[in-house]
């Protein structure tokens, strides 16, 4: 029947300017994907944003926020935690440093997964990364007065110096912050937390100040790290550090150089320390040409002799290179010997 054939033309053609559409409005580098129930919704409140001549407020091509100055919507749909979930919480809040490159949906479901209103973040975006990325972070961080970007990017090389600077940068930004925070953390993009902000600070409790820099003495194969020259290359391509020939001299200071974790846990007077002692800027400058001197940055200051807050003792099973603890119970825990 002619009735029909147009009602079926209609519908396919619906169908067919939704899909194209959809392609161009919402970016073509990602394929079509279905959209379960709560996609569902959030399209809805897309499509009624049209309706009424505003503009949806779109981040890396998910509806995850619709309309400019939204922020108080996205975080109720998105369940965000806005009051400190106890006492004990508020009264011990943290930091995070959160470096990242890419993938901006997993970086909201970490941010999301380690958000108290009483804690403070400094997000370090690599300088690399796309505008779009920069830009999706930049929105995102804009609904939250904890959260912050890094007052300097760094164009980040895996293995190189510019690594270490990031998680500096950030520091530094977070050591002018009001926020009296008791210890800074930092993540990477691919990081996500097994523990509660709750047990995470029931936990930092109780190392009653110290740091926790999981190390040992440099193994064999990590010793040519920091015996050798190395060299960032940052290319348009492929950016990598380069080992040379040349010989480093010894650390300053006749530091003893450990071998440890990148991923800390480090108390506010540590942080002064690392940011204004002679010692600790002295081995930053020394570590510049070294390859991943963020394994040994951090460690190597907390095991100077008397160092206030230093963990000296941790378990055997930590002491081994393949026993690395994560920081912070994101993976493993870390036991103090008695």
């Amino acid at each position: 029947m002619p009735s029909t054939r147009y009602l079926f033309i209609v519908s396919v053609s619906c169908v067919i300017i939704f899909i194209v559409f959809y392609v161009f409005s919402f970016g073509a580098e990602q394929s079509f994907q279905w959209l379960n129930n709560s996609d569902t919704l959030l399209l809805t409140q897309v499509c009624t944003s049209f309706i009424r001549g505003k503009t949806p407020f779109l981040w890396r091509n998910k509806l995850r926020v619709h309309e400019k100055a939204s922020c108080k919507d996205y975080l109720t749909q998105s369940h965000y935690i806005t009051a400190p979930l106890s006492k004990e919480e508020a009264e011990f809040p943290l930091a995070y440093i959160m470096v990242i490159h890419h993938n901006f949906d997993t970086f909201t479901r970490l941010f999301r997964a380690i958000y108290m209103p009483q804690n403070v973040y400094c997000v370090h975006v690599d300088e690399k990364a796309t505008v779009e990325f920069k830009d999706a972070v930049e929105q995102l961080l804009s609904c939250f007065p904890n959260a912050f970007l890094a007052s300097k990017m760094e164009p980040v090389v895996y293995g190189g110096i510019s690594r270490l600077q990031a998680d500096l940068n950030c520091l530094k930004d977070l050591a002018a912050s009001k926020v009296p925070w008791k210890y800074a953390i930092n993540t990477c993009g691919q990081d996500f937390p097994l523990k509660t902000n709750r047990e995470i600070v029931q936990y930092l409790k109780g190392f009653k100040g110290k740091n926790i820099t999981p190390g040992v003495l440099p193994p064999a194969h990590a010793i040519g790290r920091t015996k050798y020259v190395h060299r960032e290359h940052l290319g348009k391509e492929l950016s990598y550090v380069i080992r040379t020939t040349v010989l480093k001299p010894p650390p300053p200071h006749n530091l003893t150089i450990y071998f440890g974790s990148a991923y800390v846990a480090l108390s506010r007077e540590f942080t002064d320390f690392v940011l204004h002692d002679p010692r600790a800027v002295d081995l930053l400058q020394w570590s510049k040409d070294t390859f991943s001197p963020d394994e040994h940055f951090w460690v190597t200051l907390n095991r100077i002799p008397g160092m206030c807050g230093s963990m000296f003792h941790v378990t055997a099973t930590c002491c081994t290179w393949k026993g690395f603890s994560r920081v912070c119970s994101f993976l493993v825990d870390v036991e103090e010997d008695k």
